[in-house]
């Protein structure tokens, strides 16, 4: 997500402490990539609600939270997706915006790597192909490319293991660029988005936590 890691360490920390100014920081940061997750499993209609409902859940239990940025991404989009996921069994199915796999295979992609065509992509645009994806596709992607996170952590995110999180964003970056190949016109006009993130040592951190007033949307 956005920002500096060890800002958003210290913004988290404080907002543990009380601090309502350091839980905006917290939200502001967060909360556009946290979205695009949301919509990725539910679709444009719901996703502000759900990521509203995700949101009083990190307010609420946030005093229980134990780590740094890397954490919090993984923990909050932890508690996104379970809304998510609540909210589409009440619903029964999946957003109609998500399409079949095979609107994505046999189409010439314009380079040798997905790589190279994740990188020609704006978030906006690279949520709505990803939405074409299989699910387990589509959060392996937007986990580890929009949200930012490890495979690690975003495996702890899913509940399976990193290398079946790495394969599934493998393919699905590979099928992103299947699709954009078929679609110069929009690869044209489409900007960066950050690289995959890679696991990387960490101290072991911990929070004090004195107390937490309940927060509302609007305090976001």
């Amino acid at each position: 997500m956005l920002g500096d890691d060890a800002e958003l360490t210290a913004a988290v920390r404080a907002a543990q402490d009380g601090d309502e100014t350091a839980f905006r920081t917290v939200y502001r940061a967060v909360h556009p990539r946290l979205l695009g997750y949301v919509r990725t499993l539910v679709g444009d209609p719901d996703a502000e609600d759900v990521a509203s409902e995700a949101w009083l859940q990190i307010a609420r239990d946030l005093e229980r939270f134990d780590g740094d940025a890397d954490r919090f991404r993984g923990w909050a989009a932890r508690i996104a997706r379970n809304r998510a996921l609540d909210h589409i069994r009440m619903r029964g199915r999946r957003p109609a915006t998500v399409g079949d796999e095979t609107e994505l295979t046999g189409k010439p992609a314009p380079s040798d790597t997905a790589g190279e065509a994740i990188e020609a992509l704006t978030t906006g645009t690279t949520l709505s192909l990803i939405a074409k994806l299989p699910q387990d596709q589509a959060e392996a992607v937007v986990l580890r490319v929009v949200v930012g996170l490890d495979a690690k952590t975003a495996a702890r995110t899913l509940g399976k293991r990193p290398g079946a999180v790495r394969t599934a964003a493998h393919r699905g970056l590979k099928r992103l660029a299947e699709l954009l190949g078929a679609d110069a016109e929009s690869a044209d006009a489409l900007d960066a988005l950050p690289a995959q993130r890679e696991p990387r040592a960490r101290a072991a951190t911990s929070a004090t936590v004195t107390h937490t007033r309940a927060r509302t949307q609007k305090d976001m």
